[in-house]
């Protein structure tokens, strides 16, 4: 069976504020990958700066993790649909090897981060507990709920419109479960963000605001 990545394969990367760390970050997709930054209502020059850069540039006035992610799945043309930060804070070349094991019969695949380095502890402690519900709910062999994901656009598709903010990527693989995906997790490189400070993990209130989402899609 082919096992090698796909030829063509859409990256959608949710961006607020991430000027600084775009040009790094779409410098080091390979080849086949093509980015599509979905701007999430940037206040710097996201949009200009990732134009520059070869990428193509979705605008997603309406806040929200989630909301950017799903304006990316609905405007990629590709049958294979990555999903990366635009924080610098994970490395592009391992996407091909993650997106080879959709040809091997898998539905989704997560990233799990590696290396606490710029992974504040409280954060590290949140997604181990949230993963390991995972496991125990609905039987996900994850110890991540990876912010590097990939699947098929249909696929994606199929699941309907999942939530808007911070709780897309645990709905997501709720979701997976109930229509039994064959979802598996792999090792990747995890770093500190190369630029400004993280909407999630880099303040008291984004953390809140967090925990208030997850709790929302996991009752």
């Amino acid at each position: 069976m082919n096992r090698s990545a796909p030829l063509d394969v859409t990256v959608v990367i949710p961006c607020l504020n991430e000027a600084g760390a775009l040009p790094a970050v779409l410098a080091a997709l390979p080849e086949g990958f093509h980015a599509l930054v979905v701007d999430n209502g940037s206040e710097d020059d996201t949009a200009q700066v990732a134009g520059a850069h070869g990428a193509r540039v979705l605008s997603q006035p309406e806040r929200g993790y989630g909301a950017a992610v799903q304006a990316g799945i609905h405007a990629a043309t590709t049958e294979v649909i990555a999903v990366l930060d635009g924080d610098g804070s994970m490395d592009p070349a391992d996407l091909p090897r993650l997106a080879a094991l959709l040809n091997s019969g898998v539905d989704l695949v997560v990233g799990r981060r590696r290396g606490g380095r710029g992974w504040p502890l409280h954060a590290r402690i949140g997604n181990g507990i949230i993963a390991f519900r995972l496991r125990q709910r609905y039987g996900l062999p994850l110890h991540d709920i990876g912010p590097m994901r990939i699947a098929r656009r249909a696929s994606y598709l199929s699941l309907g419109p999942l939530h808007q903010r911070f709780g897309y990527p645990l709905e997501l693989l709720i979701a997976a479960a109930r229509h039994d995906w064959t979802v598996v997790e792999r090792d990747i490189t995890y770093r500190p963000r190369s630029h400004g400070k993280s909407k999630v993990s880099g303040s008291v209130l984004g953390t809140v605001r967090v925990v208030a989402d997850f709790w929302a899609v996991s009752r």
